[in-house]
């Protein structure tokens, strides 16, 4: 490997402190501030970019703007941070609120006009700084459960302004407003042999024994190998009031007293979100649900939140040489926990053996890879995965099968099927799914080509059914004038929807989307209404262009 890698990946142990703002900043919510998530925690392909704020297991709390600035960015989606607002500060950052239930004010007024004019509930949209102003303390919306919410929270970013990069909100003076006494936890500790080590007479990764110390830290059972080893923990951190599981926000291992690994939550791009794969054993994680984060890098990946030396963290037994490796954890607020492992050289034959390879073919990481089999084929770029590995692949049954989901994949690959058994009146219908799950597919003649990023099973799926549209309690040719909203829901059995509108009196109208409920809502206004008789119409689209169509009439008085 080159040296300009090396210096690249494997900087000094020195985490440069930025001079963050201590006091320029108010909390967003008016309640004392609770974890739910912190910054850095282990999320399924990500790691968590800033705070998850309880609010009491409720929606509609007022939400303030921790700063006077302007609202720069409104994005309105269906799943991630459902309704969000990002408002830029004259001190060079931006703070992100997510999952609200509603702006509030100018800004309500603002997101509407967008939404009647894209005639879309999707938005995304950049006000100038003249357009949306905000002062500190101002509430800019309530509180809310949209987007990919998993219950009533807030959650809260920082954000550099200039280069998007998140930074941990306890920068900013935020840590006065937690209480932290209780140090991290450490629940297991694993040893992976490398190179065709063997460790503790295994080929195989071993869950090591610890003991509890009198002064509350750690010893492990005695590791002996004969080669290149890693090591992975499962930690977890808690507070003083909110008792969720949270992250750690530091971790630092040495060998016979020398650092030879760290990672510490700082900040990082979104670009790096995903080596969360590499970070931890994900394949342990499909399998168990269990995030074991490693302390080595068997092949070297680009996550800036990381610093080692040479060996990547691994450690190389040498014959007559005990050694002794230390894992030491902390929290922002200085509460640490510690385990200590005995290392000793080994030279007895293992009894457990590695899982025997029973895979064709190879995949090196960073070279491109096709494969190709009768009418369908997989090609690889270079970078797709983060390490070498045997890989099985295989067509039947008019599916390909290319491994399987214990294998993470950082970037998109592309699967071709050929097929011309369809007659061309169904082409259009087809798709190239994972299941019924539905991935974006090109169509030329008759090759179908679709990118993925998560290993498996594909095949040509047809779909010819129309979604399903549900009124939720019925109004034709009834009086509603008391009824504020009118709620549907939608769904579709197998590619998935694409898009829905609703016209009232053959005019669009918004309806709001709960991906949850998969129901859709619309909030009457008395300005769209007609007195009396009121058509509706509701359309929705799946991902090969089904339609389905409920109509509907009501009638309404707008005399008070």
């Amino acid at each position: 490997m080159k040296f300009s890698l090396l210096a690249l990946f494997f900087c000094p142990f020195i985490f440069a402190q930025t001079q963050y703002p201590k006091n320029d900043f108010r909390p967003p919510l008016d309640i004392p501030m609770q974890l739910s998530g912190n910054f850095g925690e282990l999320r399924p392909n990500h790691f968590h970019a800033g705070f998850d704020l309880k609010t009491n297991q409720r929606e509609g709390l007022s939400v303030h703007a921790i700063a006077e600035g302007y609202v720069s960015r409104i994005k309105i989606s269906t799943f991630g941070n459902g309704k969000c607002i990002y408002i830029t500060h004259p001190n060079g950052y931006t703070s992100v609120y997510g999952h609200l239930q509603t702006p509030v004010g100018e800004i309500q007024e603002y997101v509407k006009k967008t939404h009647y004019k894209e005639k879309a509930y999707e938005i995304e949209v950049f006000p100038k700084p003249f357009e949306l102003p905000v002062t500190k303390g101002q509430i800019i919306a309530l509180s809310g459960n949209t987007g990919s919410s998993e219950g009533p929270h807030l959650h809260f970013e920082i954000r550099d302004s200039k280069t998007e990069f998140v930074i941990n909100p306890m920068f900013f003076g935020f840590d006065q407003n937690i209480k932290d006494t209780k140090k991290p936890t450490l629940s297991s500790l694993y040893v992976y042999p490398l190179d065709n080590a063997t460790v503790n007479q295994s080929k195989q990764p071993l869950l090591v024994n610890m003991t509890l110390q009198k002064d509350g830290t750690y010893l492990a059972g005695k590791i002996k190998t004969n080669g290149k080893i890693g090591f992975g923990i499962n930690a977890v951190d808690n507070d003083d009031v909110s008792h969720n599981k949270n992250g750690v926000f530091n971790v630092s291992t040495f060998l016979n007293g020398n650092q030879n690994y760290n990672y510490q939550f700082n900040t990082y791009s979104f670009d790096e979100m995903r080596y969360i794969n590499a970070f931890i054993d994900y394949s342990r994680y499909k399998k168990t649900s269990q995030r074991i984060q490693k302390l080595f890098m068997k092949t070297p990946f680009a996550l800036s939140i990381i610093k080692t030396d040479s060996e990547r963290g691994i450690i190389s037994a040498q014959p007559n040489l005990a050694s002794t490796y230390r894992i030491e954890v902390s929290d922002y607020f200085g509460n640490h926990n510690s385990i200590t492992v005995p290392i000793e050289y080994d030279t007895a034959t293992p009894p457990v053996q590695a899982e025997p390879v029973t895979s064709k073919y190879f995949v090196r990481y960073n070279k491109d890879s096709n494969f190709e089999k009768d009418n369908m084929s997989v090609f690889f770029p270079a970078g797709t995965f983060y390490e070498d590995f045997n890989m099985n692949f295989d067509v039947r049954n008019n599916k390909v099968y290319i491994h399987d989901d214990t294998v993470p994949v950082h970037s998109n690959f592309t699967i071709t099927i050929k097929d011309s058994t369809y007659p061309e009146s169904l082409r259009e219908k087809l798709y190239i799914g994972k299941g019924t799950s539905y991935n974006g597919t090109f169509r030329k003649g008759d090759v179908f080509t679709a990118k993925a990023k998560i290993l498996g099973q594909y095949g040509l799926v047809l779909d010819t059914i129309a979604p399903v549209i549900k009124l939720a309690k019925p109004v034709e040719g009834k009086w509603i004038s008391d009824q504020k909203k009118i709620d549907f829901t939608i769904s579709d059995s197998s590619s998935g929807i694409k898009s829905y509108n609703g016209y009232l009196n053959g005019k669009w109208v918004l309806f709001e989307y709960e991906n949850k409920a998969r129901r859709i809502t619309h909030t009457f206004d008395d300005e769209l209404l007609l007195e009396g008789e009121n058509d509706l119409k509701i359309e929705v689209i799946d991902n090969v262009g089904n339609s389905a169509i409920f109509e509907t009439r009501f009638f309404r008085s707008q005399q008070k």
